[in-house]
């Protein structure tokens, strides 16, 4: 998880822009880094611009809020420090403070009429109607210890910024001969020859000595080592488990299943067939042969469609879209067929072939569901009740099984789960409750420590408590040994293959062909067209699509294939450029990711510059200070 982290973290995406401080109070929930009195020191400064700590903590709290909601999950203070965020940071404070430089050394301004828009278009400071609100500005500012002057400066600094910015980098046209590159890169197809190795070919595999085992396993000791596992202890407090059965009465139910008759009740279906016409008059003389005797069937046969073509369905009667349809069709016995039916697209005769009666459940028959179903209902509102006489109980010191057996609530212990939620056996352990939340926070914690509930569905509580902790250690090899045989059969197939088809890689480089080859292995020779960079192919796996691209036509190799451990041998016997490549064949959407690169680059070049030119002094003291909070 580090390293994906990490990934976003270094993008322009978080560098860019440059240190906005101050642009939607909503959207980052700053309140709080601005209370209390950090000193006002200085944590960089370049020529006559400046970083405060202030600054620099808000620009660190906002890093942490980008990368935790762009992962779903909080990114701590630990993770930050693992990650570099401070650094990283810093780069981009680095980044905003030589822009201030250059833009007083340019002598940039912002007019009052221009601040006043952008800060009238912060939405932070819309009221209801989506206006700018004095009273709302001056409010959202108060909550976050900012006084207007402040905020109007911080945000003429980052116009300034954004002045150079837009210098540097609008209008990027990434050149034409580049998307031309790109378009013959990805566009270009080949053709292969190519023979399948199946694993089964490295021959069979005989157990390995005792010796070779031995050392096989400690080479790989860590790959079989156990996990740490806890025992843990839960109550669950949810409506369903509180719910009091024996005090709903049949009074209660009968007046549920009243108001609830539609959830029992299945509407009468009709299958229908519809023969369509041209006209009306069509329709009726075809209706006049339906009553002189012909059948319907005949009818249909007669107009030159099929009993497929006329089918319409099976329908209640409001899912027909048509309200004279529906009626009609509703009308008719099964069996039964219509009058000519002007129906929203021209003339019918309809046919009703089946009639599904509607079937409405017994009392006796969802008495049981209705009972729960109220008594779930009346739970909920007594949860939070026995929530707070539970912490009473504890509170008091009685036990989590004292107090689960007090306000009979059920105490389940899981007498070993590794942090995946496996046992000792490997088998996953059954039915426990909000796992994705419950083991992490059980295996954060230590054994014997009273922890605060985690939340679970919509309205219930999870306790629980560690009553134990297994640690991690090292398995024997008798423990694992079937295992490990099974592991090292498998390398050492792999490596006999690999070998194998190494040399018959020789055997084609030097003049053999892959028909000869084929039929000494009593294999058969495939090719494969059309193969691309970017497609995806079903036999052939990411690493061998590019093998087959890593050399010229007569190019050969060996790579795996998509599953089975298999090896292909392969010869490139054709490339082909595509037709018509060109700038206007690359999407728009890489277009500007394109553009957006070369932006990038032109940005962190101007950075760099701009560094050499104002040099900038770091204070680590002062972001010690501007952290430890």
């Amino acid at each position: 998880m580090l390293d994906s982290l990490r990934d976003a973290a270094r993008s322009w995406v978080a560098k860019l822009l440059l240190g906005v401080l101050v642009l939607s109070f909503a959207a980052w929930g700053i309140a709080d880094v601005f209370k209390g009195d950090i000193g006002g020191n200085t944590v960089l400064s370049s020529g006559s611009s400046e970083v405060s700590t202030t600054e620099f903590r808000l620009a660190y709290d906002r890093q942490l809020q980008l990368l935790s909601q762009r992962f779903n999950q909080r990114v701590t203070r630990e993770q930050a420090q693992a990650l570099g965020i401070n650094n990283q940071v810093l780069s981009q404070l680095v980044a905003g403070v030589v822009l201030d430089e250059e833009a007083r050394q340019m002598n940039l301004g912002l007019s009052k009429d221009r601040l006043a828009r952008l800060t009238g278009d912060d939405p932070a400071f819309h009221d209801a109607s989506g206006r700018f609100n004095v009273s709302q500005f001056n409010e959202v500012l108060r909550q976050v210890g900012m006084r207007p002057e402040d905020y109007l400066q911080n945000r003429a600094q980052i116009a300034r910024r954004q002045q150079i910015v837009e210098a540097v980098t609008d209008g990027i046209k990434v050149p034409d001969t580049l998307l031309k590159a790109v378009a013959l890169y990805q566009g270009e197809s080949r053709t292969i020859d190519y023979i399948t190795l199946p694993l089964s070919s490295a021959g069979e595999i005989a157990n390995p000595s005792d010796s070779d085992l031995k050392a096989y396993f400690d080479a790989h000791i860590a790959e079989y080592r156990a996990p740490e596992y806890r025992k843990i202890s839960y109550v669950k407090l949810e409506p369903e488990d509180i719910a009091d059965l024996s005090s709903v009465t049949p009074e209660e139910i009968q007046e549920y299943y009243e108001k609830s008759i539609a959830r029992y009740t299945t509407p009468e279906t009709r299958t229908v067939e519809q023969l369509s016409f041209a006209n009306a008059d069509a329709a009726k003389a075809a209706h006049e042969q339906i009553l002189a005797g012909t059948s319907f069937d005949d009818i249909v046969k007669a107009e030159g469609k099929t009993p497929e073509d006329v089918n319409l369905g099976t329908f209640e009667k409001s899912r027909l879209p048509d309200q004279s349809i529906a009626d009609t069709v509703f009308g008719l016995p099964e069996g039964g067929v219509s009058d000519v039916v002007n129906g929203a697209f021209g003339p019918v005769i309809l046919r009703v072939t089946t009639i599904t009666p509607q079937k409405i459940k017994p009392l006796s028959e969802v008495e049981a569901e209705i009972r729960k179903a109220i008594a779930v209902t009346q739970a909920a509102n007594a949860v939070l009740g026995v929530h707070d006489n539970y912490e009473d109980e504890r509170s008091s010191g009685a036990t989590m099984a004292e107090v689960a057996d007090k306000l009979k609530l059920k105490m389940v212990t899981i007498d070993a789960v590794d942090n995946s939620g496996n046992a000792p056996d490997g088998t996953p352990v059954a039915n426990i409750p909000d796992q994705a939340r419950l083991l992490p926070a059980a295996f954060q914690t230590d054994a014997g420590i009273d922890n605060d509930p985690l939340p679970i569905g919509t309205n219930g509580f999870l306790w629980y408590q560690v009553d134990g902790v297994t640690p991690a250690r090292d398995r024997s090899l008798d423990e694992v040994k079937d295992q490990v045989v099974e592991k090292w059969k498998a390398e050492e197939a792999t490596k006999r293959l690999t070998a194998k088809a190494d040399e018959l890689k020789k055997r084609l480089d030097g003049g053999a062909t892959l028909d000869t080859l084929a039929t000494e292995l009593n294999l058969e020779k495939q090719t494969k067209r059309g193969i691309t960079r970017v497609g995806n192919d079903a036999e052939l796996s990411a690493e061998a699509v590019a093998k087959v691209f890593g050399g010229p036509d007569g190019m050969t190799g060996i790579a795996p294939a998509v599953s089975d451990g298999a090896q292909i041998l392969f010869k490139v016997v054709e490339s082909v450029e595509p037709a018509g490549a060109g700038p206007d064949s690359i999407p728009e959407d890489q277009r500007q990711a394109f553009a957006a690169r070369l932006s990038d680059d032109l940005l962190d070049q101007l950075v760099a510059q701009l560094q050499t030119e104002f040099p900038v002094t770091v204070n680590q003291a002062a972001i010690d200070r501007a952290l430890a909070y």
